[in-house]
């Protein structure tokens, strides 16, 4: 009789202990250590990119091509990740969003189930993961917005006694509505990550993207939604800056 599988689940909350407490200690200290882990994150993601590109693009040209587009998509995500374009907090918020979706995802996919995206692309994703993504996501920005009018609502305060308008003038202040925006958005693009990587690994006919993280596979399995995120950012800020000149 053939022994039961076994459960990876407390080797995947193992790497995912490590992970989060590595990630503390560098928000935390900030600076040069955020800035170093970003940098070795980055080069994780980059060479297990390579190797997957190793595996489905033979020819030298498009091999270098392949290598220049992933050095601009995860260089560009990685600088969007540091100051002076994004500081420790801010960068903290666009994890969180990330992992929002994540969980969102897992859970709504899991429990729901339901039609399949992409199945050729990737065989888990669901309609109702994508919906609780964006649920999940839209919760986390909206809970940081109430955060930030309760921290800061002695100077919106002031603001109306001071120019007699109403709480309405300034709610841009607040994010409301700008949670109901930007959930939707980190939740698509976030997934067309996921769903970019997972393209890849079919490609290159491999499950995960390497080995380095026990229970999770590689480092892009883990950052290729944030990457997708923060590129983003990134060329949107790009593009901001051109239009002011």
């Amino acid at each position: 009789m053939p022994a039961p599988a076994r459960s990876d689940l407390p080797q995947r909350l193992g790497s995912a202990a490590v992970m989060l407490a590595v990630a503390a200690v560098a928000f935390a200290l900030g600076g040069w250590v955020l800035e170093g882990l970003v940098l070795a994150v980055g080069l994780g993601t980059f060479v297990e990119f390579a190797m997957l590109v190793r595996r489905f693009a033979q020819a030298w040209p498009v091999r270098a091509l392949w290598l220049l587009l992933g050095a601009g998509y995860i260089g560009l995500a990685c600088r969007t990740a540091v100051p002076p374009d994004m500081n420790a907090l801010q960068l903290l918020e666009v994890v969180g969003s990330v992992i929002a979706v994540d969980v969102g995802a897992y859970f709504a996919g899991r429990g729901l189930g339901g039609p399949k995206i992409a199945p050729k692309i990737s065989p888990s994703k669901t309609w109702a993961g994508l919906g609780g993504a964006v649920l999940a996501a839209t919760a986390f920005y909206l809970a940081l917005a109430t955060i930030d009018f309760y921290q800061n609502r002695a100077i919106f305060h002031e603001y109306v006694e001071r120019y007699h308008r109403s709480y309405a003038h300034f709610g841009v202040q607040f994010h409301w509505l700008d949670a109901l925006l930007f959930g939707p958005l980190t939740a698509l693009v976030a997934q067309a990550g996921d769903f970019f990587e997972s393209w890849l690994k079919r490609r290159a006919g491999v499950k995960d993207s390497g080995r380095l993280i026990p229970g999770h596979g590689g480092v892009f399995d883990r950052t290729d939604g944030l990457i997708a995120v923060l590129f983003v950012i990134g060329i949107l800020r790009f593009g901001v800056a051109m239009v002011r000149g």
